[in-house]
């Protein structure tokens, strides 16, 4: 499976009264990520679930802070199978993100991605294919149809094409993404 994943959403505030908390809170986010990347997925669910906790507790239960403390425990417990207990969080990111930045914002695309592929793991097809187009679509609007976020949105698609059978469409997706990347370099 070659699902690319944008998982990690760090949100930075910089202004107000939040410049301590937003650091403190960072903090803590560098710290989920990086146990997360060496396989520490216990100690990253002990840190993503602080997190989240401050998140709520000082900006409020409807932040994107809150949402990407969210989706990072939701990407820990999906890594680990979990599925169950990731997909309610990936969902009330999705809300808040959907509310609080906008329907178009780029974090509501990563909130449609990742909950697409869990969809995706889960071999729930017809449930990933409208939230990775939606994605894709996003990134499009936002950041242009040569950006490296737009060959992720193209290359899940085309993976998802491929495990329905649907070679055709997946080929043309697959070139779409390599002529991006191919920019890249």
């Amino acid at each position: 499976m070659k699902i690319f994943i944008l998982s990690f959403v760090i949100i930075f505030l910089s202004y107000g009264k939040y410049v301590y908390v937003s650091t403190e809170w960072d903090k803590l986010n560098d710290k989920v990520g990086s146990l997360y990347q060496q396989g520490d997925y216990a100690g990253a669910i002990v840190i993503a679930k602080k997190t989240h906790q401050m998140a709520e507790r000082e900006f409020g239960p409807d932040h994107s802070n809150v949402a990407a403390s969210l989706n990072n425990l939701a990407e820990i417990y999906r890594a680990q199978g979990q599925y169950a207990l990731a997909r309610p969080l990936l969902k009330r990111a999705l809300v808040i993100n959907e509310t609080a930045p906008g329907l178009d914002h780029l974090s509501v695309a990563t909130s449609l991605n990742n909950l697409a592929t869990l969809y995706f793991v889960k071999m729930q097809y017809s449930q990933a294919r409208p939230l990775y187009k939606r994605a894709l679509e996003i990134w499009i609007n936002v950041l242009g149809s040569k950006h490296p976020d737009v060959a992720t949105g193209l290359e899940n698609l085309a993976e998802l094409q491929r495990k329905t059978r649907q070679d055709k469409e997946a080929e043309s997706l697959e070139k779409r993404a390599a002529t991006i990347r191919a920019m890249q370099l």
